[in-house]
């Protein structure tokens, strides 16, 4: 068991069951970010981590505005000298760190460091009033922590440009056609189709799910060779913990298998 950490009023978190749910709370400022937010969000990645029962997270944002707009300009300062920036604890990088399968889901402004959280998650879902953009180049910059490097990776490189360049919104059902967001449900429906996949993905095997997304990752930066090779070496690994043992006495006895992690 591992120690939840003290955790600003700006960040919320709950547990139930398997599924861990991170909360950024700051609905009056579009749910933007803080230095301070940022380094207990890091906090809160190392107990994740480290906590067995938790098997799937999903990360939102309070109310229906905002999913995030990202940093907060006003507090840049705050991360100090130009090289302190560059050494800043990373909040999209934590989202990045996290073992356990990461649902994003999303109303409303996902724009610059939120869209790089949301990148950096696993599977996406939004509403049809979400609203997506980096729009850091319009203030002087581009994004730091992922959207020059993931959103080549989730779309063509000719519309990830469309969007770093110009700094402007495009729409749910353009990120949808685009590859950006996974699927797109009505207001009505979003928090139930994400806890109907949550539940879905921590009832599967917490092992098997960790090694899928860490292969999936590997798939980016790897040869096909070395990542093949890499697949079969942790599949064969599966079959050596319990829960492939169960798995397959459940098949054989048609019934629902409990796996435990081990």
């Amino acid at each position: 068991m591992s120690t939840l950490p003290v955790l600003p009023d700006d960040l919320l978190y709950v547990q139930q069951g398997a599924v861990a749910t991170i909360t950024l709370n700051r609905p009056d400022k579009l749910n933007t970010m803080t230095p301070a937010m940022g380094k207990a969000l890091m906090q809160l990645v190392t107990h994740i981590n480290s906590e067995d029962s938790i098997r799937v997270v999903v990360l939102t944002g309070s109310g229906s505005k905002a999913f995030s707009a990202g940093s907060d300009i006003k507090v840049l300062d705050e991360y100090g000298s130009n090289w302190q920036l560059r050494n800043r604890v990373d909040y999209a990088r934590g989202i990045w760190k996290i073992r356990k399968p990461v649902i994003s889901k999303i109303r409303g402004y996902c724009v610059g460091g939120g869209l790089e959280m949301a990148l950096m998650s696993d599977i996406r879902y939004a509403t049809p009033d979400s609203r997506f953009g980096a729009g850091e180049i319009k203030l002087g910059w581009h994004g730091g922590a992922g959207n020059t490097q993931l959103l080549p990776r989730v779309m063509s490189s000719g519309r990830a440009l469309e969007m770093l360049l110009t700094g402007d919104m495009v729409s749910a059902q353009e990120a949808h056609d685009w590859g950006l967001v996974d699927r797109v449900f009505e207001e009505s429906e979003i928090d139930a189709k994400v806890d109907d996949l949550a539940s879905r993905i921590a009832g599967n095997a917490p092992i098997a799910a960790e090694l899928a997304k860490h292969l999936v990752r590997v798939s980016m930066s790897t040869a096909i060779e070395i990542g093949l090779q890499y697949e079969n070496d942790t599949f064969a690994y599966c079959f050596t913990t319990e829960d492939s043992d169960e798995g397959r006495a459940a098949f054989a006895e048609k019934r629902k298998p409990i796996f435990r992690g081990r």
